[in-house]
């Protein structure tokens, strides 16, 4: 399906979520509300883009987006609609006021479009009864959730009269152009995440009211240790707002079966009522759960006692044994515990996974859209199903039918068996008929994991591997913690260059992870430092260089699979190669001056290159900047951009700070990303020639004195401390390219040598070996 113009109809948090979101990626929109009553026809419209360009983060990756939006209302602007091939409606929740604008859109849509709601609770039937068949055929539902920019999870539900095409069209736009997770749902209430997320919300509230757990311990048990977001139950109600769950509830109960355990379960305590009335909403109001609360000039972190409804300081870390065993044995021993806080876990997650078991094929054909929804909808690490396999099968069903429960007709078939298999290098699903089905991937993704499955790595250490991707592509794979640089890697590096050499075509950098890597392994150089080890950390910065220059200069392509964050020693590494697939969600920067350090491994000599370069000759890349303004504003850009650690917020933020070139790619959907990344590899693999040489002119001990002056005007305004110059002036001194002048050309290699010298001085001082143990003990930066 050719979607060219998308409109969307609610201006609201969701409306203007998903218009931001679309422009995001490339598609214009229009965006309608009703009339304002103030401030203009458009008024609503206009705020809601605001809004998505104030919010922190914002909905937009890049505030150029917001360009692709043109905002309108619903009597003035209802033409505009004609041309549109996807018109989203995200209205009030009233069935009433969706079906009149139906009704509006239906008179001047054009034939063909698909026209879908938004909504969270109501059911397709009911949102197309009395509208015309071809009305119908066009229709579906698409759930987004909220922050639609960050959210992948996107239930999509069809009618009985809903096109096949179209259902199978928009799915794939979503995915491919909007990056979003698709789950096919039935026309049920609440579809699948919110049916089972609001389930165990509500579990986590009322059984934490019934045992006396405090809600720091509370979420500390239904947070990482069950593989859930640290939010836990009481966090998250106050991130997306305490008075929106009674809401949702009241409209699932007019929906849900009369036998539905959620009826028997659910009411909302006394104190959630007040809370509410006295607009202790959660981070929108007051406050919620937890509040922050000013004494002075501190803010005092407070959380609600359940039963007084009191608040008190929050206190220190959460220790419970069920903790501890949890840490050593895993789920099932949380689970299995007798204190507090393994009472707690087994009320809720019992209760939440005997709920979700009994909703196949209620909600759900099979499992694996079960545990699709509620990681991509709830962020949960594991889905229900996946945490049964975890906890055991036998021992969960076991430990229901001892309580005296029923155990769900799935689990019963399921005894003796895990829920997920793995059958000649393919995984498989345990369905409602006893028997496995292959879960095939949707075309065009690819994750290491699935390569994992019937290949063994090409060469494997301590800190990386490299992996066939097949078609002559390999990839190299960090998977040291946090996928931070260390010798290991530079060594894999360097291995890899001579295997790919031999043995491919081309080579990727990439894994699985949330980030791409966190930078070179701090830990290692404080070590290092401390035994006054300084040949150590020259060596690891020199061997850092080379492995940099290996990539850079490698005889065949290298392309970096970006995702997440790619900070420091990890951004040098895109940085040095060739070509760059980032999901859009990518956070890359150089951020070394945090630490009190400067970029060691040529950060500072490509930012160089690419920013001071003007034209090509054949002895390489020549600044033409002498002719165009002079040097200084190019240069003046590359030091803001490094002194102030600057990372990109999207792919899109990126390509403005000249970490991302212009013709790097851009991958809307995470699980596509390698396959992209391998495809550009191999597509430049085809009579690939290694980079020539890059030199590079620079003004020298001018421009030097010019930063240096700027960075002594931010101390004297007390915007730096005394140690920032210091680091900033090491900065400036390999920026401004030493004692050197426009009339030289300077290589590459003079550059890495002043990257290595400056940075062996910084290493040395008191104040810069605090900062990295600050960092290393909080994960913040130390301003001394």
């Amino acid at each position: 399906m050719d979607i060219r113009k998308v409109a969307v109809l609610g201006s609201g948090v969701m409306g203007s979520g998903i218009a931001a979101h679309v422009a995001n990626a490339g598609i214009p929109v229009v965006l309608l509300d009703i009339v304002a009553k103030d401030g203009g026809r458009n008024a609503l419209t206009e705020k809601g883009v605001e809004r998505q360009l104030s919010n922190k983060p914002p909905g937009f990756t890049h505030k150029n987006n917001a360009k692709r939006i043109t905002c309108g209302n619903l009597e003035d602007s209802l033409g505009e609609l004609k041309d549109c091939d996807w018109i989203i409606e995200a209205v009030l929740e009233k069935l009433e006021v969706k079906q009149d604008v139906y009704r509006k859109i239906d008179a001047v849509r054009k034939k063909g479009s698909v026209v879908s709601s938004n909504t969270s609770t109501l059911p397709i039937h009911e949102l197309v009864k009395g509208l015309p068949d071809a009305f119908a055929k066009d229709f579906m539902i698409t759930h987004f959730f909220n922050p639609p920019r960050f959210m992948r999870l996107l239930e999509v539900v069809k009618g009985e009269k809903t096109r096949a095409d179209a259902f199978e069209g928009i799915s794939k736009f979503a995915d491919v152009a909007l990056g979003k997770g698709i789950v096919h749902c039935k026309d049920t209430p609440g579809f699948i995440a919110n049916r089972i997320g609001v389930y165990w919300m509500t579990l986590g509230l009322l059984e934490a009211m019934r045992l006396g757990i405090s809600v720091e311990a509370a979420d500390a048990v239904m947070g990482k240790p069950v593989g859930i977001p640290k939010t836990g139950v009481f966090g998250l109600f106050d991130l997306i707002g305490i008075d929106l769950m009674p809401l949702i509830a009241r409209e699932m109960m007019g929906t849900l079966p009369k036998d539905d355990a959620f009826r028997t379960r659910y009411n909302e305590p006394e104190l959630v009522t007040k809370m509410i009335a006295d607009g202790y909403t959660g981070r929108k109001g007051k406050g919620g759960f937890y509040r922050i609360n000013k004494q002075g000039d501190k803010k005092i972190k407070e959380v609600i006692d359940l039963k007084s409804g009191e608040y008190s300081t929050q206190g220190k870390k959460v220790e419970l044994a069920s903790l501890d065993a949890s840490k050593a044995n895993g789920m099932q021993a949380l689970l299995s515990h007798d204190d507090i806080g393994g009472q707690y876990a087994w009320a809720v997650l019992s209760g939440t996974l005997h709920y979700a078991a009994s909703l196949v094929p209620e909600i759900s054909d099979g499992i694996t859209g079960i545990d699709d929804a509620m990681r991509m909808g709830y962020n949960w690490k594991y889905g229900p199903f996946e945490m049964i396999d975890k906890i055991g099968v036998d021992w969960f069903a076991d430990k229901l039918k001892a309580e005296g429960k029923t155990v769900p007709a799935l689990l019963e078939k399921a005894r003796g068996k895990k829920l997920y298999q793995i059958d000649g290098g393919k995984k498989q699903a345990f369905g409602v008929g006893g028997n496995y089905t292959p879960i095939i991937p949707p075309e065009g993704s690819l994750m290491l994991a699935d390569i994992k499955l019937t290949k063994k790595p090409v060469s494997k250490n301590a800190s990386a591997s490299l992996w066939d991707l097949g078609d002559g592509i390999a990839c190299l794979e960090l998977t040291s913690k946090m996928n931070s640089v260390d010798m290991e890697i530079l060594a894999l590096i360097e291995e890899s260059l001579l295997l790919v050499k031999k043995d491919f075509k081309g080579l990727v950098i990439g894994n699985d992870g949330d980030n791409f890597s966190v930078g070179a392994n701090l830990g290692l150089m404080l070590m290092a430092a401390n035994m006054a080890a300084w040949a150590q950390i020259s060596d690891m910065i020199r061997r850092g260089q080379v492995a940099m220059m290996g990539l850079k200069y490698a005889p065949f392509p290298v392309v970096s699979s970006l995702t997440g964050m790619a900070l420091g020693g990890g951004c040098e590494i895109i940085l040095h190669s060739h070509a760059v697939q980032a999901h859009i969600e990518s956070y890359p920067g150089l951020v070394e001056v945090g630490v009190g350090l400067i970029p060691g491994w040529g950060g500072c000599k490509e930012l160089l290159v690419r920013g001071m370069a003007g034209k090509e000759s054949k002895g390489g890349m020549i600044s033409n900047l002498m002719a165009t303004g002079g040097a200084m504003p190019a240069l003046s850009k590359i030091f803001e951009t490094i002194a102030m650690a600057k990372i990109g917020g999207s792919a899109d933020e990126a390509r403005d700070l000249k970490i991302l070139r212009d013709g790097d790619g851009i991958t809307m959907n995470r699980a596509r990303v390698l396959a992209d990344a391998k495809a550009r590899c191999l597509a430049m693999s085809k009579d690939y020639k290694p980079m020539e040489r890059q030199t590079v002119h620079l003004p020298g001990p001018t421009a030097r004195v010019a930063l240096s002056m700027a960075v002594d005007g931010f101390v004297a305004a007390g915007k730096a401390s005394p140690h920032d110059a210091v680091v900033c002036k090491a900065l400036a001194n390999v920026l401004s390219g030493g004692d050197t002048d426009m009339s030289e050309e300077l290589t590459e290699q003079q550059l890495l040598d002043l990257e290595h010298e400056n940075f062996m001085e910084l290493v040395k001082t008191k104040a810069s070996l605090a900062r990295i143990e600050h960092m290393l003990e909080t994960g913040k930066p130390l301003r001394n």
